[in-house]
């Protein structure tokens, strides 16, 4: 079930109303109140998950219930190595399983051209579950946090099965901690009208993004990586089918965001910010905590600290930095197009680590101004540039699809690309989509996310925004694509 699905907009408003009127008000005085409203979100979560492929439910809750298990053995060890092997087995187990369904395939496949033998027998018809990657990290970094001390393992199974399977962001994040996620359900949880307005707000927002922006552009993106491999494009074409990814891939993903952390405020849940406006940044180093922050903070937190950090000698930390981007790249799917794109921003932010740059910028751009400049300016366009060069690799099919794609933009002519993004009349609507996100954003890049206006006096006028919003979503929108970040 997707969040832009005629299914959602139905399973929307009949949660909410079962949640609020009969697992709060109606059994209001019930000593099982809580328990009865968690164990609601986990029949809606699983029902939500398994309106995409039911069998894989069995996953979600294989994961749920060894990871509280592993909690409360790795608390109630009698020693610190036995607490650790609870630990460790528990992570090794849920890997393993990740591992599996993303890289079975694909490692025997690369093994058996390696070797020249024929693979057909050994590969298996493997479907790679929507969220794995999502879930499997949250369930992991508890153990770990219970491990370090930094949490409490609960008794309480329901809450912890809430806090893995929670639908909003059960398929594509925010990545969540149990130090912020799992203390929201192991307490009463109040409507508050005001958090619910500002959920719909950022729903709404992120709905915009992912139907008026992203899907318009998969539409020119699409076409032209399909057939840039089966026949000749101009340069031109090549460079602008780029320029939209980077485009699609933030709306796609940072819609998806917003329309989670959304709809969670209308349950009451609090969930972490993922994207801060990413396109607006000046350097690389602050690309990478402006954007997927759920992800990255991860990385940061159970890999790039525990080797280390950059608290050590500098080739260290340049090697930390290559361990945290390889298994980024492994984590967002199998294949070398990934491992290049992992080395490729490694690369990147080595560059600005070894020049002593890389803990610049870490306000946001034109504080106070309406407007950059020209230094910002140009430091926000050469970053856009250098990490639209890494989307081609990360939308790649593989190596030699690259390639010839980089290849095929170095053409005479190819910079006409800027020409038809502005003048050419069929890309007059995406243009202003595009122009429309930017503005917006722009205008908010301070604040949590785009409509995020209740600062403006007359209601009148923000409900015009609305209107305006929702009626270029309903006259506009592309047609459905799916969520790009639902492949990892």
């Amino acid at each position: 079930m997707s969040f832009n699905s005629i299914q959602f907009a139905l399973f929307l408003p009949i949660v909410f109303l079962l949640y609020w009127l009969v697992f709060d008000k109606l059994i209001e005085k019930s000593r099982y109140q809580l328990q009865m409203q968690n164990a609601f979100v986990v029949l809606a979560s699983y029902v939500f998950y398994g309106w995409w492929n039911k069998h894989f439910l069995v996953l979600i809750f294989f994961t749920s219930f060894s990871s509280w298990l592993s909690g409360l053995l790795i608390e109630n060890a009698k020693t610190s190595k036995a607490s650790k092997t609870w630990m460790v087995v528990n992570v090794v187990v849920n890997i393993s399983i990740l591992a599996f369904f993303k890289y079975y395939n694909f490692f025997i496949t690369e093994f058996c051209q390696a070797f020249h033998f024929q693979s057909n027998k050994a590969l298996l018809k493997v479907i790679l579950p929507a969220g794995i990657s999502f879930y499997t990290f949250q369930a992991v970094s508890y153990s770990v946090d219970v491990y370090r001390k930094k949490t409490e393992a609960t008794r309480d199974i329901l809450a912890f099965f809430a806090f893995i399977s929670f639908f909003p962001q059960l398929v594509a994040g925010p990545i969540e901690r149990a130090t912020n996620l799992l203390p929201q359900f192991l307490r009463k949880r109040e409507f508050d009208q005001q958090q619910a307005t500002d959920g719909m707000r950022q729903f709404l927002w992120g709905l915009f993004k992912k139907t008026v922006v992203a899907d318009n552009c998969a539409l020119h993106v699409s076409s032209v990586f399909y057939w840039s491999s089966r026949t000749v494009i101009p340069g031109s074409d090549l460079l602008l089918a780029a320029v939209l990814f980077s485009f699609q891939i933030y709306a796609d993903f940072s819609g998806y965001s917003d329309m989670a952390i959304g709809t969670s405020k209308l349950f009451g849940v609090k969930l972490m910010q993922n994207f801060k406006f990413p396109y607006f940044s000046r350097d690389m180093a602050e690309f990478w905590r402006r954007w997927h922050i759920s992800l990255n903070s991860w990385f940061r937190d159970y890999v790039y600290i525990p080797l280390g950090g950059s608290r050590v000698k500098k080739p260290i930390v340049v090697r930390n930095i290559f361990v945290v981007f390889l298994l980024s790249a492994m984590w967002h799917g199998a294949g070398l197009n990934y491992i290049l794109w992992g080395i490729y921003h490694a690369l990147l932010l080595v560059l600005l680590f070894l020049l002593g740059r890389n803990r610049r910028n870490l306000d946001v751009v034109s504080s106070g101004r309406l407007l950059p400049n020209l230094k910002e300016t140009g430091q926000m366009i050469g970053t856009f540039m250098l990490v639209t060069f890494g989307w081609i690799a990360f939308r790649s099919d593989n190596l030699h699809f690259f390639f010839n794609y980089v290849s095929g933009m170095a053409q005479r002519g190819t910079l006409r690309a800027t020409y038809r993004f502005f003048i050419q009349s069929d890309m007059w609507p995406i243009n202003l989509f595009i122009c429309i996100m930017l503005a917006v954003e722009w205008l908010q890049r301070d604040k949590e996310f785009g409509l995020d206006i209740q600062f403006i006096k007359y209601g009148w006028i923000r409900w015009a925004v609305y209107l305006a919003v929702s009626v270029m979503i309903i006259m506009v929108g592309g047609l459905p694509e799916p969520f790009v970040y639902f492949q990892f």
